[in-house]
Order: C-alpha cells, then structure tokens, then sequence
C-alpha cells in the first residue's frame, strides 16, 4: 500500500458469533498516509452501527441451530439498513469484514457465508478477524485508552489481556466456564428474562439486594473459576428460597466473581506497571464492575476506561474497526 498519499478505508462488519446479529461501517482517514512501523492511528468515523437480537424464552438458553436460522433471516435487511444509515453502497467499500471465531460454530458459518458472497458478488477483499481483538480495538477507538491492561468480559470469554510486541498476550483468564456464561445460566435458575440480556437483569436484582452471602471465592494465581460458584449458589436459590431473595443472590454473586476478577486485573497491572484498565465484552456494561474496578484503578494511582452498551456488546462496527486496521497493513483472508 502506498504509505505517502491521503489515505481512507471504508469497511463493512459483519458480527454473528453469538445471538447478537451487528452490522457496522467505518470510515479510517489517514491524513499523511499509512505509516509504515509505527502503530495505526487513523481518524475513526463511525458511519453505521445496526444490531439485531435472538431472545430465546425466559428461562431457556439459544441453541446454535436456532441463533444461525435468526442470523439467516435477517442479516441481508441488516446490511441494507447498515447502508442507508451511512449513506453509502457497495461501490464505496474497501474491503469486508467478518468474525471469524471465537463464538458459535452455526451463526458464526452462517455470516461468514454471507461475508464470502458479498465479497465475491462485490468484488472486494474479505478481511477475518478474531472477535476477541474486535472489542479490544473498539474499545481503545472509542475510549482513547492507549496501553491498557484489557479485561475481557462476556457471555463466552473472562480474560486478562496486556500487548506486548505487536502481540496480545494472555496473563490470566477462566479456567472453566466464561463469567457471562455464568450469569446468564443463574438467571435460568431465576426464570429472569433474557430481554435484553440476562446479565443485565442480574444487575438490576443485584441493585435491589442488601445481604452478602458469602460464596466459594476461586482464584488460583492469575486464572479464576466460576463453575463451582454456580452450583453452589443454583443449589441455595432451589433447596433455600426463603432465606435467601432472588436480589440478594443476585448481589451477592455479582460481588463475589467481580471483585475476583479485580484482583486478577490489579495483579496484571502491577506484574507489566499500568495504569490504565479498559473493560470490554457484554458484561464489561455492569455499573458495579466498573465501580469497582475504578476504584482499585484510583488507589493505583490509575484510571479505568469502559464503554457503554452500543459497544460492550457484540457488535458489527468493531469488527469492521478491527479489520480496517488488519486491512492498512495489508492482510486480507
């Protein structure tokens, strides 16, 4: 690529590797040129952000087969409503972006074909990229934070993540089942709803609740472990229901794994000299966890850095920020 003259790309996201179906456009404007060694700083225009969400019942979790026929049905719409909204077409693309993996092995094939097609039928480069780096980038874009220890948050991953030599490196990260994961099966337990998500339901019980209930606490060195916090406490919500509320369990539950996840981050921070905490992933949204986080951020000496829900969640505008980046330094799929 021609590193001296003006530069612009225009990418299209395409995010399906859970039940959220996003569809983003991002404009990345290189004043001088593409640097060539030194890190991408492109001016960042966000043109379209549109997202559309599989609920199954209360009380029941999405199976893949089910969240890929909801991808199928309406990713076509998505996109159209994603160009309208930037006032753009396919003629004004540079390349094309899709979630590659980690996620759901259905939805994630479903866009990732759709991805192709469009690529094809449009003549532009296809650009894969890793879910986990798309909320990371997005998160930098949209807060400034410039290097960060990243706690990485959701419904299929809890990872403490620092970068070093153009890589990410994992320091610590779940041994078992994500943190996401485990809220959204105990709000199974409650029968709360899964609109908007369940996570998001826990924390309004959690906001209700007044008596800690002390829970198994698990870390081990840098890595931490929910799965036996969620029979213990789906064992006291089913043998014990007048003892203890559904919003008192809920508090609870949210006390315990984050200040765990608090703990881990803190120890990062101090193992590479941080300052700089950035929180992203879909439960990276939870008031109480970037309370707490920004306190321990504070006493350091530091600052935490979170964004709201437009991009915490999975969303399509982060993979196409992640794969606008991947694309300046020339890598197509």
């Amino acid at each position: 690529m021609d590193t001296q003259a003006p530069r612009t790309i225009v990418a299209l996201g395409l995010e399906g590797s859970a039940n959220k179906l996003g569809i983003g456009i991002v404009k990345h404007v290189y004043p001088k040129g593409i640097p060539g060694d030194a890190e991408l700083s492109p001016e960042y225009i966000e043109l379209a952000n549109v997202r559309d969400t599989y609920n199954p019942p209360a009380g029941e979790g999405f199976l893949p087969r089910d969240v890929a026929a909801h991808h199928r049905s309406t990713i076509i719409a998505l996109v159209r409503q994603a160009f309208e909204e930037a006032k753009l077409g396919p003629q004004d693309l540079d390349c094309v972006c899709y979630t590659k993996g980690p996620g759901m092995g259905a939805p994630l094939q479903s866009v990732a074909l759709v991805a192709r097609t469009l690529s094809q039928i449009w003549g532009v480069p296809l650009v894969g990229v890793n879910h986990c780096v798309g909320h990371i980038e997005m998160g930098r874009a949209i807060t400034g934070a410039q290097n960060p220890v990243v706690l990485y948050v959701s419904g299929g991953n809890t990872q403490v993540i620092a970068y070093s030599q153009q890589t990410y490196r994992i320091f610590g990260e779940t041994l078992d089942i994500a943190i996401g994961n485990c809220l959204d099966r105990f709000a199974r337990v409650l029968m709360l709803p899964n609109d908007p998500s369940p996570g998001y339901n826990i924390e309004q019980y959690a906001k209700r609740g007044s008596k800690f209930i002390e829970l198994p606490y698990t870390v081990k060195g840098m890595d931490v472990s929910f799965s036996g916090i969620l029979s213990f406490i789906e064992k006291l919500a089913k043998t014990e229901p007048d003892k203890y509320s559904p919003e008192d369990l809920c508090y609870s539950l949210q006390e315990n794994m984050f200040a765990m996840l608090v703990e881990i981050t803190e120890r990062a921070m101090a193992h590479i000299g941080a300052t700089e905490v950035l929180v992203v992933g879909g439960v990276g949204c939870n008031v109480r966890l970037q309370e707490m986080m920004g306190q321990m951020a504070k006493e350091r000496g530091g600052k935490v850095f979170a964004t709201d829900m437009r991009y915490c969640i999975d969303n399509g505008i982060m993979i196409a920020q992640a794969g606008a980046l991947a694309f300046a330094r020339g890598f197509t799929t």
